[in-house]
Order: C-alpha cells, then sequence, then structure tokens
C-alpha cells in the first residue's frame, strides 16, 4: 500500500504561481511513476503530469510549457510547480502513484493506471 497526501493548495490570481507537494509513504518511492491529475467542478478527471521512476516527464497539453513536474527521492515527495496560472487551472488536483514500468501515453494520460490517490488539494484561480 501506498499513502499520499498533498500539500499546497490554495486561491491565487491569474498570472501567479502555486507549487503543490505530495508526500508518498509505504513503498519505496523511487520505484514509483508519480504524477498529478485535476478535476473541476462537472468535468472528467484530467491528467496533467507524470514522472516516471527516472526522470522522465510527461504533460498534458493544457499544461506544457506552464507546469513543472519534479521529484526527490530523499524527500519521498513529488512536486507540481504551476505557472502563469488561469482561471481554467482552477479544480482538484489529485496525487497519483503506480509500481513498475509506465510506458505509453495513452496509458500515462489514464486514470485507471495508478493505482493510489491522494485525497486531493483545491486550487482556485481568480481572475
Amino acid at each position: 500500500q501506498v499513502q499520499l497526501v498533498e500539500f499546497g493548495g490554495g486561491l491565487v490570481q491569474a498570472g501567479g504561481s502555486l507549487r503543490l507537494s505530495c508526500s508518498a509513504s509505504g513503498r519505496t518511492f523511487s520505484t514509483l511513476a508519480m504524477g498529478w491529475f485535476r478535476q473541476a467542478p462537472g468535468k472528467e478527471r484530467e491528467f496533467a503530469a507524470v514522472i516516471r521512476s527516472g526522470t522522465n516527464t510527461y504533460y498534458g497539453d493544457s499544461v506544457k510549457g506552464r507546469f513543472t513536474i519534479s521529484r526527490d527521492n530523499a524527500k519521498n515527495t513529488v512536486y507540481l510547480q504551476m505557472n502563469s496560472l488561469k482561471p481554467e487551472d482552477t479544480a482538484v488536483y489529485y496525487c497519483v502513484a503506480v509500481g513498475g514500468p509506465l510506458y505509453g501515453d495513452s496509458k500515462m494520460v489514464d486514470p485507471l493506471t495508478y493505482d493510489y490517490w491522494g485525497q486531493g488539494t483545491q486550487v482556485t484561480v481568480s481572475s
């Protein structure tokens, strides 16, 4: 089992920045692919970013160039640095994890791929 806890959500003005953190426990962190999904009211969960057990990263089109995912294996933590935030980025952001290799674009963006989910943290971007 893996437990995920997110930190760092809040209210920010459009154009601003936030950094989300997700702390993992229960399994060797370095073996996990870690990612972020988000869900806005009335919408389906949307893939944001993933970082594999190495350093390879992959981003959803809506956040590419503005968000950066990174990990610190010594701290068992994954981060999502969000810059140039827009009102349409308003959502609950979920940290996710899956063990083993993660290959294929379709697999990375599918929420069913990920075995572990955090409780979510609210990000609100005001215009």
